[in-house]
């Protein structure tokens, strides 16, 4: 196993009773990403112990990067527990099997809102000696499912980290400590945020990309697209195709700042439209250079 720099009752985060084995993780859910993660730090001769909804998917998993199941008596061994189910899903089981996390350990989740999970959660890990920190990785594919995990999923990506509210020399710690645990992972930057001004950004950068390239291919014009398109056609629907039941849930999460971005980008839209209705050839040139000037100042920052 790759050798860990923090033991209990050495750093503030980690109180002498803690029992877990250093540097073990524990994976909730084997779907994309929290496959990605059991591949990337077994890869690195990390112990990982993983849940899943679908048992033969952890079966699967042992054969490559697995060492086990996370099942009650596991639980309490490892010092890192990455929460990789949809929210409610996550948020159910780490009320369930709160009792069993072993002091001083850190629980993160990966789920793509944070408001409603870090509210749930911050409240569940007040009561025990463990800490939770609201975390998002920046990385994913259209597709799903542990057959489409990678262990370079995370190579390079950002990682946006909403801390607890606790003491900022405890806090500094925790986040040493989980930036330690996740090195195999790769990940290029750690940014931190508040749970509200993820949710706001990423309604944008994100959820609107997924809301638009999944209405844009119910065009009928899309079934006879092929011979009369490339990149543009490409790179529009490439989120298109996704996890219904999944993408439902993150929406309706964040259904405040979604909704806030569909407004204004279908006021926008509106524009385009009534200057190209209007045959008004001065209007929509404006909005074209406005938006191609716009564009070129954010790629420039």
């Amino acid at each position: 196993m790759r050798q860990p720099s923090y033991q209990p009752g050495k750093h503030p985060s980690i109180p002498a009773s803690a029992t877990f084995v250093p540097g073990r993780v524990g994976v909730l859910g084997l779907g994309l990403i929290g496959g990605s993660f059991a591949k990337a730090l077994h890869a690195k001769d990390v112990e990982v112990y993983a849940w899943n909804r679908t048992k033969a998917t952890v079966d699967l998993a042992k054969i490559e990067c697995v060492d086990g199941y996370l099942d009650d008596d596991a639980i309490p061994t490892c010092e890192l527990l990455i929460l990789a189910g949809y929210p409610q899903v996550s948020i159910e089981w780490l009320s369930r099997c709160a009792s069993l996390i072993s002091p001083g350990a850190i629980v993160m989740d990966v789920v793509g809102v944070k408001r409603s999970i870090c509210d749930a959660c911050f409240a569940i890990a007040e009561d025990h000696d463990w800490t939770f920190v609201g975390c998002h990785p920046m990385a994913g594919t259209h597709n799903s499912g542990f057959a489409y995990t990678r262990a370079d999923m995370f190579c390079g990506a950002p990682m946006v980290v909403v801390p607890p509210e606790i003491d900022d020399f405890v806090r500094l710690d925790v986040l040493e400590r989980l930036t330690f645990l996740l090195e195999p992972c790769g990940f290029g930057t750690f940014t931190l945020s508040t749970a509200s001004h993820h949710d706001q950004v990423i309604a944008f950068t994100s959820q609107l990309a997924h809301v638009v390239s999944n209405a844009y291919v119910k065009s009928p014009s899309a079934g006879v697209h092929k011979g009369f398109s490339a990149g543009s056609y490409k790179d529009l629907t490439r989120v298109a195709q996704l996890n219904a039941q999944m993408w439902t849930e993150l929406f309706l999460e964040n259904g405040d700042y979604l909704s806030e971005e569909l407004d204004i980008l279908i006021r926008h839209l509106q524009q385009y439209r009534d200057a190209i209705v209007d045959n008004d050839a001065p209007r929509l040139k404006r909005l074209l250079e406005e938006g191609d000037r716009l564009k070129r100042e954010i790629d420039s920052q």
